[in-house]
């Protein structure tokens, strides 16, 4: 069968990766680093290999020939996440990365189905501080942790 559902993912897979790798060429690379080995391109290249790489196997293998369903999915949770990450996308500068993520997460968690509050504090929170530590830590990147109206002008 031309589209199956396999082939409809793999298409659609492919475009992201080709839009990604493009994209990735944007990303200004220092004078330094125009040479070295590994620099800030040198991942999202790597991913966009594989991801056509993938893309590719998918469309051209034999697949189950099976039609998509669309009428069984959850569309309203899907159209809530999407909502949701838009207003991630809105909250993390005013509000800070931790606050934002974790009720982003626990948001997440809710609309999945878990309805544990205490869960859902322990695994969010921790996570959350957790990853924070390590991009400002770590790898010195950094990241707003608290709202605008707790921090030290």
């Amino acid at each position: 069968m031309l589209f199956s559902k396999d082939r409809i993912g793999g298409l659609i897979l492919l475009v992201f990766c080709v839009s990604y790798g493009f994209l990735s060429q944007q990303i200004v690379l220092l004078p330094f680093q125009a040479k070295a080995a590994f620099h800030a391109r040198t991942m999202p290249e790597i991913l966009t290999v594989l991801g056509i790489a993938l893309s590719l196997m998918v469309i051209f293998k034999p697949g189950s020939g099976e039609m998509p369903k669309l009428g069984k999915q959850n569309w309203l949770v899907a159209g809530l996440f999407l909502a949701l990450m838009s207003l991630y996308g809105l909250t993390i500068r005013p509000f800070g990365f931790i606050f934002s993520t974790s009720v982003f997460l626990i948001a997440g968690f809710a609309l999945l189905g878990e309805r544990s509050v205490m869960k859902l504090l322990l695994i969010a929170l921790p996570l959350v501080v957790g990853f924070w530590v390590l991009m400002t830590q770590g790898l010195d990147v950094f990241i707003e942790p608290f709202p605008w109206f707790m921090q030290g002008d």
